[in-house]
Order: structure tokens, then sequence, then C-alpha cells
């Protein structure tokens, strides 16, 4: 075993700093040498949205003394910024630790003489976007690993726009944080006294009544809510998240009288015990909804992951009686088109408008966009490139921010948020959903209409898992090599540009050219083939995977099927060359 890991075992082990529950976790692996390596061969990175790990002790794990120390990071950039009467809004999901992680991040925040506004209990990480802005704050945290598995919890950072931290703030903040050498210098307090001092300040119901209120002045037709909303059958799942609340109490007041939550999964529990993953975009997630929507004839079954900012949706289709799955790309685009077209028929569509996206994300929003004569902007991976955007229009009026989406079932209706927001995602599918049925239709019929008017865009994502530290290695090395000896074809596609986005290079690889991407540096490989496929690569942000894109454009949905698994056969056998 290495020294220096052998050094922070035994300093964790031993040192006064830490408590006696934490040597206890420690003591119970000292003959594990492959887990005191895990645990402690690097430290948990703080990335640039945070940080996200697996919960346990030492210093490659989610735990309190790494929460501290990144908040302390955060509070030196903030006292630098002249920022502690403004203050930090904290929100906190229903994961293993999560109250516990808030209330370590507040008293640091306190300790240092920064304000504190914390949520009394767990919240969607939308609402925190919200209430950071409602209440004037410098920065907000959210305590969440989203949808990952149930050993995992993380920490998030936004700033004062609403969004989560993007460049030049995340590399300051990560500069602070890894500048921190010794735990003694991280500071915490009392968190009575902290309150007695009127630093520590607990918000809640007032936050919450503000933010449906915001929401609910986003509907566009609240006449076919009136008629159909009491007709429509949802069945519905938290997946022991956040979610649950404010879903139900914004459906309620809509007026949509037959909702069903799923029982088994309706309270908050960190272990997910009836999910193997509690991620909307697996399958699995919907088991027990389905089953109820099928004893009570739902017409739509919904499920929001842990921290209620990702939609996962099924739809009845009336001509075959199955609920059908929506990927987050379709979804997304049936939103993004609803939005557009019926601000367009009340004209109310703004002459500047913009759609924004993820280069991953499905294509069809192009066609959209162009359909209806909007901008159509994509962005590096991760909504706080979406949340940016927002930031960027106000500043330089160029465009206004009319929908955003990406792939990975997250959304955003309005400004209210800065960050993909579940929550309003329920209210205007259901909203939707009630528009169509008045006119005769369902989602699925909806689906099926734009696929014929802008063609049959088909995506798929293929994760491969790579844990530890040979993981990493295998990552960083599929990523160079690829990078290195880029393929001049994938399958019977012809490569037409090759963007990478570390070097900043994007390469017309018909011409030779060679220019800018135009996007931020980013470890992503992005390949445009010919007749409107794509690929695309990239390490994942908070998971030990690697993330291969694909999609592709079909004449029928049977076409599409065959293109699609083509494409993936082919990306697939990219990594054993």
């Amino acid at each position: 075993m290495d020294n220096n890991i052998k050094g922070g075992y035994s300093f964790w082990l031993t040192d006064p700093y830490f408590d006696e529950d934490t040597k206890a976790e420690l003591e119970a692996i000292k003959d594990n040498e492959k887990e005191i390596t895990e645990r402690f061969y690097t430290d948990l990175k703080f990335g640039t949205g945070g940080l996200r790990g697996i919960i346990g002790a030492g210093t490659n794990r989610m735990n309190k003394y790494t929460v501290r120390k990144a908040t302390q990071g955060l509070a030196n950039i903030i006292l630098k910024e002249n920022g502690a009467d403004k203050g930090v809004a904290i929100a906190f999901d229903s994961r293993r630790f999560s109250p516990e992680f808030a209330d370590e991040a507040a008293r640091c925040l306190c300790a240092n003489g920064i304000k504190v506004f914390r949520f009394d209990s767990l919240r969607p990480t939308p609402e925190l976007s919200f209430a950071l802005r409602e209440l004037g704050c410098i920065a907000g945290i959210v305590i969440t690993a989203s949808h990952n598995p149930a050993e995992y919890n993380g920490y998030k950072v936004y700033w004062e726009d609403g969004a989560q931290i993007t460049a030049p703030k995340d590399r300051e903040i990560i500069a602070e944080v890894n500048a921190i050498e010794s735990y003694s210098n991280v500071k915490t307090m009392d968190g009575d006294a902290a309150k007695a001092a009127g630093l520590y300040n607990i918000i809640g119901a007032e936050i919450d009544d503000k933010y449906i209120s915001v929401l609910k002045k986003l509907v566009l037709h609240p006449e076919a809510l009136k008629k159909q909303a009491p007709s429509l059958k949802i069945v519905y799942t938290p997946l022991h998240g956040a979610g649950n609340v404010p879903v139900r109490r914004i459906l309620r007041e809509l007026g949509f009288e037959s909702v069903y939550t799923v029982p088994e999964q309706e309270q908050p529990d960190g272990g997910f015990p009836t999910v193997p993953y509690p991620n909307p975009e697996n399958a699995q997630a919907f088991t027990l909804a389905l089953e109820l929507a099928k004893r009570v004839d739902a017409d739509l079954v919904l499920a929001t992951d842990p921290d209620a900012d990702r939609l996962g949706v099924y739809a009845k289709d009336s001509k075959t009686g199955e609920y059908l799955p929506f990927t987050g790309n379709m979804s997304g685009i049936l939103l993004c088109e609803y939005e557009l077209s019926q601000r367009k028929a009340k004209g109310i569509l703004p002459a500047n408008g913009a759609v924004v996206t993820t280069i991953v994300s499905g294509k069809m929003a192009r066609a959209i966009a162009k359909e209806y004569d909007v901008a159509l902007i994509e962005t590096l991976t991760g909504f706080k490139y979406i949340g940016e955007q927002i930031k960027i229009f106000e500043h330089d009026g160029l465009h206004e921010f009319l929908f955003g989406y990406e792939e990975s079932y997250g959304c955003l209706i309005g400004t209210h948020a800065r960050d993909k927001d579940a929550i309003v995602a329920v209210m205007c599918l259901c909203e939707a959903a009630a528009y169509y049925k008045e006119h005769g239709m369902t989602l699925c019929d909806k689906m099926d209409e734009l696929f014929e008017k802008y063609g049959f865009y088909r995506e798929e994502l293929h994760t491969i898992t790579f844990k530890g530290i040979e993981g990493e290695q295998r990552i960083k090395s599929i990523m160079q090599r690829v990078r290195s000896y880029p393929p001049h074809k994938i399958g019977d596609h012809v490569i037409s540009a090759l963007y990478d986005y570390a070097t900043d290079r994007k390469t017309d690889c018909v011409s030779g050219s060679i220019e800018s991407t135009g996007l931020p540096k980013s470890n992503v490989l992005y390949f445009e083939l010919e007749n409107d496929a794509w690929f695309c690569m990239r390490p994942s942000g908070t998971e030990p995977k690697l993330k291969l894109y694909m999609g592709v454009r079909g004449k029928t949905s049977a076409e599409a099927a065959v293109l699609i698994s083509e494409l993936k056969k082919t990306v697939s056998s990219l990594l054993d060359e």
C-alpha cells in the first residue's frame, strides 16, 4: 500500500478531529487493503458542479468532513466578494445523511459570518434555484446525488443567478477548496448559537407558496384544464424522493382530481428499497407505477427522481391500450412543440425567442425551432449550461428564453429557476395532455404526429461502468486512443465533422479545415455523420462511467430502429480496438 494512503488512513483513525463513529468505521476495514486504498488514494474531487461520491469515511468519500471542507472553500469566495450578508440558501433531498450534510454546510457558513437560509425539510432542487433568487442570496447549495444509487450523495453549488456554477466561478471555488491543506482550517459552530446570532435561518412554506404561484402563471390553456383535468387519470411516483408534496399540490390546484400516488414509493427513503436505481430513465423504476396504472386505467404515468428535477413519462396508447415509454428526448420535444405552437397561436411567441438544448440531445429540436422561426442554441452536456444561457440572454438582450431541455429527462419552462424542473414539467405535460384530449388526441397520438411531420428521429445512450482506480484509467485510455486515432467512418456512416471539445477544434472531415467549436473546453468527442446521424462520447461528470450517445433520422419508425441498432453496434466496437 502506498505510504500516502497509509498516512491518510492513520491520520483519520487517530486524530482527535474525527469522531468516534468515523474511527470505528475505519477500524472495521483495517485488514481490507483494497477498500482503504479506494477511500484514501485521492481526495473526493470538487468538480465543476460540486461533490458527488459514495457515502463513508475517508478523503475520497462523502462525509461531514469533506462537506465542511467544500463549504469552507465556498465561504472563502463569498467573503472575498463581500457576500456574507446576502447569504446562502440550502436545500436537501431524501438521501442518507442529506439533512445532516445540509446542517454541516450551514454551520460552516455561519462560522464564517455568512447568513444561511436552510429549508426545514426536503425540497426539489429547482425550488432551491428559485429560493436563492427570491431571497437575493449570493449562492445556493443542494445536498443530493440526483438519480445515483443509494450509496451515493452529493453537494451542488449554485451562484446568484440561480444556475449551477460555471466558468470562471467554478474554477475560483475549486481553487479555494484545493488550497485547504488542513481540516483544522475548516470552521464550524454550534447550530443553536448560529440561530441565536441571526445567522442560521429556517425557511419553508412561504417559499413553497411563491414557487407554486409562479409555476401556475405559466399555464397557457386554463380553459382546457377546467374541462379535461377532472377526468384525466394520473399515476405518479416520487421514487421515495422530494417530488411527492409539490407535484401532488400543483396537480390538485390545477384541477386534476384523479391522481394516484404509488403507496410503496410515496414516503422519503434514502435506501430506495423498491427500486434498484432511483432513476426515471430506468424502466424498472416504473414497475409498481405501471401495475397501479393498469388497475386504475390511468392515462399518464409519471415518475420524478429523488431531487425532483427529472421527469419520466409513460402514456397510454388508445389504439393498443398499452403504456408506451417516452424517452427524455421525446417528452422534451413534445413539450417544446406544445409551448412554441400554443404561444404562436396566442400571438405571444417573441421574434427573438430561443430554445436551448445540449449537443447530446435529440435533433428534432432543430426542425421544431426552424418551423417556428426561433433560435436553437446547443450547449455542452449539463443543465447548468442551459441555465447559464438565461443569464446571457438577460445581459445582452439578443434572445428571450422559451424552453430548455436535455436528453437525460430534464427540462425547464419559464425562468423562475435556472435548472431543470420536474415540477413545472409535470404541470406542463399534464396541461398538454388536457389540451390534446380536448382535441381528441392522446400524447401518444401527438408524438406520432411529430414523427410523421419532422422525421423519425431515434436516439440511444450506451453507458459503461468502470469502477475504482483501474476504471478511471480505463476511461482515460479509451478517450485518449479515440482522440489520437479517430475513425474515418463509423459503420456505413461517413464522418463529416469531428468536434474535440477538449482541444477546442472542429475539423471538417471533407475540406480538412479547422476552427473553434465555440463552446467551453470539455473532455468530449462529437462525430457529425452523414444523413443526420451523429455520435458522441464523454466520461460522466458524476459517476465512474463512459457515456456513448448516438442518434439517427429515418424515413419510417422501422428504418430508424434498424439504423440506430446498427450504429450502436459499431460505436460499441470502438471500445475494443
